[in-house]
């Protein structure tokens, strides 16, 4: 089962790895080239932790417990990267560094009394694994101990605090998310380092609890996993937000019969022509929802001395008579209002009684509410029944004043 773990553990790593190095390399940051040199190291250590690969290294070098040893280096790699990270996140840059520095001192001079006890080992006449299976071993139980408090309990000690202390300050909500889950996965972490604490203790007494290798390989592919997915999900994480980018596309197509008939009559409120291009709202419907809102919103207020009060007395009779819901009449008001404004603007005729400029609906909600209002109303000035009989009496109401003013004429 170890095998089958560490092997998806090693494709997940090599995977993530890949995927933050074209992200450094298109926008070189300190913080994800830390998240970078922790992918890597985790993906070299975890292939380097598959049993048959680790037998084999070991056997071709004639050094026993090398592969391990490298793996070993790589785990301590991957939680220094990772607290590097956090630091430069969580601290002012002077403080952040010095604070990383220590930790390179901390993790250098514990690797390098590892690798003294590990050359130690070498010169047994009888070879030993560093497993907790040796751990009457002082020399063997030393690696080890050094290995877990070093490698894992300090480190991911200080990371579980310092990703739920930032996580509560931070505002960015998939930062936020990510800071989370590699707490979670470094709580895993601590797991596994207990649980071989737990069993190195047990073999001093002398017992022999079987297991061990088992449970170490659930609980650092768990923690592994989480601490993948929480360092790498402020990149990707945005893209899943697609709900919200197809909703956010649907709104910009039903505004289209409405902002195309506002900007064929007054041209100058199209500021960029490029979104006219079939892939340009796809490729930043943000941006392309936001000019169609603010468009319509102008073409709204360039119409306004075509809008009349008699045509909000117009549609409210309309709109009561189809029996519709207040939010319903309000929409087919406005949308009544805009298309008659278009037909006065096409003939040049000014309203006799222009609307004021108080009665412009300003829907709650902010920015989501507004489209959403604009959306009820292009769907009313496209196929609204009220809209058709207001947009009729309008003319024939228009074609009997006299006489006719236009806009600029010195009767206004």
């Amino acid at each position: 089962m170890d095998t089958t773990l560490y092997a998806v553990c090693a494709v997940a790593g090599w995977f993530a790895f890949g995927y933050m190095l074209r992200l450094q390399r298109r926008q070189p940051g300190q913080v994800r080239g830390a998240i970078c040199v922790a992918l890597g190291a985790f993906a070299a250590g975890i292939t380097l932790a598959i049993p048959p690969l680790a037998t084999g290294i070991d056997e071709a070098s004639e050094l026993p417990n090398l592969a391990k040893v490298i793996s070993h280096a790589c785990a301590m790699t991957i939680a220094a990267s990772a607290e590097i990270m956090l630091l430069h996140l969580a601290l002012p840059p002077a403080m952040a560094a010095a604070r990383s520095r220590l930790w390179v001192w901390v993790t250098s001079g514990a690797f390098l009394a590892m690798a003294g006890l590990f050359a130690y080992t070498l010169t047994y006449d009888t070879p030993v694994l560093l497993t907790v299976e040796y751990a009457k071993d002082p020399v063997v139980s030393t690696y080890l101990l050094i290995f877990m408090l070093v490698g894992f309990f300090a480190y991911c000690t200080d990371i579980t605090r310092l990703c739920w202390r930032f996580a509560r300050v931070c505002g960015r909500p998939w930062l936020r998310r990510s800071l989370r889950i590699t707490a979670v996965g470094a709580a895993f972490a601590l797991l596994y380092s207990t649980n071989k604490i737990v069993y190195l203790t047990a073999y001093w007494s002398g017992y022999r609890p079987a297991g061990e290798g088992e449970i170490a390989a659930v609980l650092v592919t768990i923690g592994a996993v989480l601490m993948m997915i929480g360092l790498t999900m402020p990149a990707w994480g945005p893209i899943l937000a697609i709900t919200r980018r197809w909703e956010d596309f649907r709104s910009y197509q039903r505004l289209e019969r409405l902002w195309r008939d506002l900007v064929a009559a007054l041209p100058e409120l199209e500021l960029d022509a490029s979104l006219r291009q079939p892939l340009a709202a796809v490729r930043d419907i943000d941006y392309a929802l936001t000019r169609r809102v603010a468009e319509i919103r102008d073409g709204r207020l360039a119409l306004r001395p075509y809008m009349d009060v008699k045509v909000t007395q117009l549609a409210e009779q309309f709109a009561e008579q189809a029996g519709l819901t207040a939010d319903e009449q309000r929409s087919n008001v406005e949308a009544a209002h805009l298309a008659c404004a278009l037909q006065r603007h096409r003939t040049g005729v000014a309203a006799r009684n222009p609307q004021s400029a108080d009665d412009l609906h300003r829907p709650d909600g902010g920015y989501a509410g507004e489209i959403a209002w604009l959306t009820r109303v292009t769907a009313a000035y496209a196929r609204s029944p009220v809209v058709a009989r207001t947009l009729v009496a309008a003319r024939h109401a228009a074609a009997q004043d006299i006489p006719h003013r236009k806009v600029g004429d010195a009767q206004r």
